[in-house]
């Protein structure tokens, strides 16, 4: 299997190059050449496979479709080293549970740092240890995040040989609790960045080093952001993890229901549909930044400017520049590189926008890919979490809120569309995003009362921290990033193990306090 740039001018390439490497040269992401086709005979092998061997191991199956320069069994070791139920809480990993009639809520947030993202970090953080060993090479990370990514990305990564990690993180726009996970976290090969910015501030650096073709080539530059397509790729096992659980036979489709900023998350879901999962509908499900559904509703794709992308309650899905759209935007327009370049490259960085509305493909969003969406507010997510803790004793998190109150209207609107005749609409899936405990505040704000805390988070809020504020200037972060390498190159430096301190190093920061 080979890969190609969306704007299709990076040529061919396996995927342990892409794996170190993240965004292309030419400023597109990888996509694989073709979709790899699960047919019926193959899906009800996958279904023996997880009744009978479980995630790992169905990991294993799916990565191998799209991974062929790893030796098949150090890709199936890695695999089963990833997905434990030591590490995940269960033997299933991303259990599904019903929440009432004809929806049902995945559990992805049991690895780690609680949030769907470990499922893919963990796998990440073995990737690159294993690849970087066999070449004798080491990799700096350079990463954004929300809230989530980033401690799911450390968590992996702390200790890891041959491996530092930059990342950068909106300065006090995440939770307490989120900038806790990273920012008491000591180890020396962990370097957290807060930009004076949004979100969208921290992903355009990211995107800005990654085309300086010089300093990524002289510092081993790599992502670990939904960007890089092995992480993407990770996170399709568990549309396919879901589906079996929620279907007797392969005769039955189910619909998937997916909080979503950066559209990675929507992106994995819309790469196993086109496997061949019988999926019927993916709905966005967006917060009070709302580019994506605005975008399903009328073909327009506008980003916002710092100044108008809102803070919300459900702060990881505050994005207005969702890097991931670029990869379905590919696929609709046929796989047309040089549309793609054209629509990117040149007229979102000049008019902020792109407007596909009067392209006749744009129907195909709904009928052919089978999109949809649907928008959730403040008000609305309390009253979510409110209705769901007082009928199903579940407590959702913010982002999971959104994702359900998207997911009844979107049902709703099914049921009352269809004819008395036909059948039931497919079940709905919505994918968890994370544990409560990690949004508390809106939790307090919706139930009165705090939810409930994993006793090895207790007190994380009050540990020291180690964290750098810089303003939104990639040449600034690029001045830490060589810095930090010279430093620790003409000390010989090597990451220390996990739990190490690096307390009383030149580069240990002051502590920060929890209004980051």
């Amino acid at each position: 299997m080979k890969y190609i740039s969306t704007r299709g001018q990076a040529g061919r390439r396996p995927f342990c190059d892409i794996l170190l490497e993240g965004l292309a040269p030419d400023g597109g992401l990888y996509l694989p050449e073709h979709y790899p086709q699960i047919d019926d005979a193959a899906l009800t092998r996958l279904r023996q496979v997880w009744h009978e061997q479980g995630y790992a191991e169905l990991a294993y199956q799916l990565l191998s479709l799209y991974i062929d320069d790893i030796p098949a069994a150090d890709l199936r070791a890695l695999c089963a080293k990833t997905y434990t139920a030591e590490v995940f809480g269960s033997r299933s990993i991303v259990p599904l549970r019903p929440l009432e009639a004809g929806l049902w809520l995945q559990a992805l947030s049991n690895g780690p740092t609680l949030a769907f993202k470990d499922l893919a970090m963990q796998l990440l953080g073995h990737l690159f240890e294993y690849e970087l060993a066999r070449r004798g090479e080491q990799l700096n990370i350079l990463g954004a995040t929300s809230g989530d990514t980033g401690s799911a990305a450390e968590y992996a990564l702390r200790g890891k040989t041959g491996v530092r990690v930059f990342m950068t993180s909106p300065d006090g726009r995440m939770s307490a609790f989120q900038q806790a996970q990273m920012f008491s976290l000591q180890d020396a090969n962990i370097h957290n960045l807060a930009i004076d910015g949004v979100f969208d501030d921290c992903q355009d650096i990211v995107k800005a080093v990654s085309r300086d073709q010089t300093f990524k080539r002289r510092h081993r530059i790599g992502t670990i952001n939904s960007i890089n397509w092995a992480r993407l790729l990770a996170q399709v096992v568990y549309y396919f993890a879901g589906y079996l659980q929620a279907s007797a036979s392969n005769a039955q489709q189910v619909s998937f229901t997916v909080p979503s900023g950066n559209f990675g998350n929507v992106c994995a879901g819309h790469v196993a549909r086109m496997m061949g999962l019988p999926i019927d509908r993916l709905v966005v499900a967006t917060n009070e930044n709302d580019v994506l559904d605005e975008f399903f509703r009328t073909g327009v794709y506008r980003v916002r400017s710092s100044a108008d992308t809102c803070a919300t309650s459900s702060p990881s899905m505050d994005i207005s520049k969702a890097s991931n759209f670029e990869r379905f935007v590919f696929d609709l327009l046929g796989r047309d590189g040089a549309c793609v370049e054209t629509l990117f490259g040149q007229t979102l960085a000049t008019r902020g926008r792109i407007d596909l509305s009067g392209d006749p493909r744009f129907a195909e969003a709904a009928t052919r890919y089978g999109f949809a969406s649907g928008k959730s507010t403040h008000a609305d997510r309390l009253a979510t979490i409110r209705d769901n803790h007082q009928r199903h004793r579940v407590t959702l998190d913010p982002h999971t809120a959104d994702g359900v109150k998207v997911a009844r209207e979107h049902l709703a609107q099914r049921a009352r569309e269809r004819p008395a005749q036909d059948p039931p609409a497919a079940p709905m899936i919505v994918l968890e995003t994370a544990l409560p405990i990690k949004f508390a505040a809106t939790i307090i704000e919706a139930l009165g009362q705090a939810p409930e805390r994993p006793a090895q988070f207790a007190g994380i809020e009050n540990l020291p921290r180690r964290v750098q504020r810089l303003p939104a200037d990639a040449q600034q972060v690029k001045a830490y990033i060589e810095r930090h390498c010279t430093a620790d190159a003409d000390a010989g430096a090597k990451p220390q193990a996990p739990g190490a301190s690096s307390a009383g190093r030149g580069d240990c920061h002051a502590p920060m306090g929890s209004d980051g």
